[in-house]
């Protein structure tokens, strides 16, 4: 099991508090862009067009008259300014929690953090996933196996064709994904291995699952090294 006495556990707490926070900001600006479109026809037009920093900074300055809160008008102008504060906040607490897993990730795994295509949030599940004692995963493959891409044939009649185990943790999926797709964009040599497979007759699906498949490697390699440094 993992121990969850280092600082991978505390790297795995603070990712639920600001997956928590990016939650509520996104329920908080559906709620937001509801409120505008259901709100009077003065008021609506007033906020029309406007986005972002700029929509949060025009509902905040909304000054609603307290005493006449049951006009539909100076109500919803208090519900918005609530809601701006709240997204406000909760964009400030992100940028805290952010700021302290930047600082303990690239402490912690500075080799995992150095891989092309993995930054924080990459390196932080990637961290999680292996806990605090990654040499429990006695190899590559196991850990391929824990992220969900280890390859299985696709069919008992053609063993030469591979699917990625639809088992492990699907959030270390999702960041091996993000990391193939930023390696694709920005990484020559996984540019030169898609152009070379898909001469082979691979489409880009396969390749993925082939690239999502070498990542592991690396980082499996790279956590051991930093994590028995740590250690």
């Amino acid at each position: 099991p993992k121990t969850a006495a280092g600082p991978v556990e505390s790297i795995r707490v603070l990712r639920i508090a600001r997956g928590g926070a990016i939650k509520a900001r996104t329920a908080a600006r559906n709620e937001l862009t509801n409120l505008i479109t259901t709100a009077p026809t003065t008021l609506r037009e007033a906020l029309r067009g406007k986005k972002g920093r700029a929509l949060l900074t025009a509902c905040t300055a909304l000054a609603p008259d307290l005493t006449q809160l049951a006009d539909p008008t100076h109500g919803t102008m208090l519900a918005l300014q609530a809601m701006a504060a709240r997204i406000t906040s909760l964009n400030q607490q992100i940028t805290q929690l952010d700021k302290h897993l930047d600082a303990l990730v690239a402490a912690t795994a500075p080799t995992l953090v150095s891989l092309r295509g993995i930054g924080t949030d990459v390196a932080g599940q990637l961290l999680v996933t292996a806990g605090d004692n990654p040499h429990r995963l006695h190899s590559e493959a196991a850990f391929a196996k824990l992220c969900g891409v280890a390859p299985l044939p696709a069919s008992s009649g053609r063993t030469d064709r591979h699917r990625l185990n639809k088992g492990g943790e699907r959030q270390a999926n999702r960041v091996l994904h993000v990391a193939v797709v930023d390696r694709l964009r920005y990484c020559p040599r996984t540019q030169t291995y898609l152009q070379r497979r898909t001469e082979q007759g691979l489409t880009k699906r396969d390749i993925i699952r082939c690239l999502k498949h070498y990542v592991p490697r690396e980082a499996h390699t790279a956590i051991l090294k930093d994590l028995t440094h740590c250690a």
